[in-house]
């Protein structure tokens, strides 16, 4: 190179030549070479190299990663032939292929997702065993709502509870309550529980024979109260109410309805409605004389009525004659004069002229006839009397009723 003396000469005889190279213009590559002269011109999309070829649509996929590689380098990532790979995120697993090719369709290979591979996790309380408050079927429970727990992201989209939520009042029986909660990726985790409510019971009753039974609550649960009564004409023995106790047994003692003893041998006419007080009502048939045809016709008409006199609890009383000869006569028994005499008085009942009193349960006279009465007409008036109509109720359960 010679001496650092002859430098400057050399320098001036190079000049030409690098203003000459200078002016030649840079290298456009070759194939094969390495060099992508699209990469500072990436936004050229009308570049012959692309023209009329197919383009995808572009690739999203939630919860994973996409890598593409266009045919022929750049970053056209949706044309024909461009490859994709796809990786899910941590905790994730892929649905599909790992390698998606853009087709001359205009569609991808293959559909994928990056799918959450551990469902969420839940833990459902423990509910014991609930029985029942006294003369009550349902038990109020409750619980804490649990919460789930999710293995990845820690969120929960949503959480559906099947069967009665917390805080109902649960009937007698197993109840399953299940919980689910879903994460992000649609996992599902899952939890069952039961809720058990007894109902202690002390076993059904039955109405007495010629009786009636009504209970309170269900008939036979801890708490119900069983009341009983008898049919006109019949005596209630034993315990008139029964309560089912803790102990499942039942309090008291077995009712039994007896034939009604009517006591004739009173001394007053007071004692004697005092036997018919809440069981029968009264129908008191007088007559000055047993000849009298009203009362011979009335009393043909109310025999032949008989069943509707049973099923609306009525006795017939018959005074016949006038005091000394005074009878007074509940069906086979016979009263006293004194007493028959007593009753007429007491009621203020005509002595020489025929003559009916209606008598309530309650001693109340009700109607007076003086003269002949249809017994439906008699019937259709004591149905209009308030306890009468709990004695239908009672009787239509029973079933018991007049064909004729």
């Amino acid at each position: 190179m010679g001496s650092p003396a002859h430098w400057p000469a050399l320098l001036l005889l190079l000049l030409p030549l690098l203003l000459l190279l200078l002016r030649v213009p840079p290298s456009r590559g070759f194939p094969g070479s390495g060099d992508s002269p699209l990469e500072d011109d990436e936004v050229g999309y009308s570049h012959p190299r692309y023209k009329d070829t197919p383009w995808c649509s572009p690739i999203k996929v939630k919860y994973g990663d996409v890598y593409c590689r266009a045919p022929q380098g750049g970053y056209y990532k949706t044309a024909l032939g461009t490859r994709c790979d796809i990786r899910c995120q941590k905790g994730y697993e892929l649905y599909g292929s790992s390698l998606l090719i853009c087709q001359s369709n205009k569609r991808w290979s293959d559909k994928v997702i990056c799918k959450h591979m551990e469902p969420p996790r839940i833990k459902c309380p423990s509910v014991k065993e609930r029985i029942a408050e006294p003369n009550k079927l349902t038990v109020r429970v409750s619980w804490e709502t649990p919460e789930g727990r999710d293995t990845a992201d820690g969120i929960l989209t949503d959480v559906i509870l099947k069967g009665l939520p917390p805080g109902s009042n649960f009937p007698e029986g197993d109840h399953k309550i299940q919980y689910t909660v879903y994460d992000r990726a649609e996992n599902k985790g899952t939890c069952k529980f039961r809720v058990k409510v007894r109902v202690k019971r002390c076993g059904k009753l039955n109405a007495p024979e010629n009786g009636y039974m009504k209970c309170s609550s269900d008939g036979d649960n801890y708490g119900a109260t069983c009341e009983f009564s008898c049919i006109g004409g019949y005596e209630l023995q034993g315990s008139p109410a029964r309560v089912c106790q803790s102990n499942l047994a039942w309090s008291g003692t077995e009712p039994t309805c007896a034939a009604m003893n009517v006591n004739v041998g009173v001394r007053t006419a007071a004692a004697l409605l005092d036997q018919f007080y809440e069981k029968r009502r009264l129908l008191i048939v007088s007559t000055p004389t047993a000849r009298n045809l009203l009362y011979r016709l009335q009393l043909g008409m109310l025999q032949q009525a008989q069943c509707g006199l049973d099923l609306r609890h009525i006795t017939v009383v018959e005074l016949v004659g006038v005091f000394p000869t005074l009878i007074g006569r509940i069906g086979a028994k016979i009263m006293p004069p004194a007493l028959a005499l007593q009753l007429r008085l007491l009621l203020r009942i005509p002595l020489y002229s025929f003559s009916m009193v209606l008598v309530d349960k309650h001693g109340m006279d009700k109607e007076r006839y003086v003269s002949l009465v249809m017994p439906v007409a008699l019937f259709n008036l004591i149905d209009t009397f308030p306890l009468r109509k709990e004695e239908m109720v009672l009787q239509a359960e029973m079933g018991q009723t007049c064909n004729t």
